[in-house]
């Protein structure tokens, strides 16, 4: 059986040092760390490991809880946020990215032992929920077909406005039906045509045949205001030929 692979992003030097030395001691494969926001998602994309060890505070403009927000979006790998700033603002913040750790400097090994095989035996349960909860929706040609309890609602691509994340849900919106699923935004894209649906925030993906208004800064469908991210928004602009 393969090492798990440990990804760690801290800026201070001696700490990210301390933490790889113990994570080598435990018998992980441990990546070389990163300092920044930026270093941190090269390692991601490039390393491609198993779970990422993420200080809060980085420098620059963008810091580990940012990066958190991308490893769920588009990495699919458990986080653990590491920090020495406890203090309720910056718990908070991070309490919106559903963390499955978060240890608290200084921390002991077994500290750091006890959390990673936590936060990957969790993430392992969640995944195959939700690819089972996914399973059992059927793609036939041009419908979806979602279970409801007992029943499953035939919704067509063409008629579905958008797709809203709420943690480990996702609210499917037709023009006159809501349809909840146990999932997550990432696996049930899978589902969709990416011609037609664009994620064009961390909570939504919408389907750009139905875009009545748009600005830099939001989407208007059915009347609904969604907002656009920041990282979304000249890809968005550029696929209708705004940008």
């Amino acid at each position: 059986m393969s090492k798990i692979k440990i990804g760690i992003v801290e800026d201070e030097v001696i700490i990210a040092d301390n933490i790889c030395t113990i994570l080598a001691q435990l018998g992980y494969d441990v990546l070389e760390p990163a300092s920044t926001y930026a270093e941190g998602l090269e390692m991601l994309k490039n390393e491609k490991p198993d779970i990422i060890l993420l200080d809060v505070n980085l420098n620059g403009r963008k810091d580990g809880i940012d990066l958190a927000w991308k490893v769920k979006e588009d990495f699919n790998i458990p986080f653990i946020f590491l920090t020495a700033n406890a203090d309720a603002s910056t718990v908070e913040r991070a309490k919106q990215t559903d963390p499955p750790a978060y240890l608290v400097k200084p921390f002991n090994k077994d500290d750091l032992y006890t959390s990673i095989e936590i936060a990957l035996y969790n993430f392992s349960k969640k995944k195959e929920q939700a690819e089972s909860n996914t399973s059992e929706n059927y793609v036939i040609k041009d419908a979806l077909f979602i279970k409801d309890g007992y029943y499953f609602h035939k919704a067509f691509f063409k008629d579905i406005l958008y797709l809203e994340s709420d943690n480990n849900y996702v609210t499917v919106h037709t023009a006159d039906k809501l349809h909840l699923v146990r999932t997550s935004l990432q696996n049930y894209m899978e589902h969709f045509d990416p011609k037609k649906f664009f994620r064009i925030h961390r909570s939504y993906v919408i389907n750009l045949d139905h875009i009545q208004t748009i600005n830099s800064e939001n989407v208007i469908i059915n009347k609904k205001e969604l907002p656009i991210g920041k990282s979304y928004r000249d890809e968005l602009l550029s696929k209708l030929k705004l940008g």
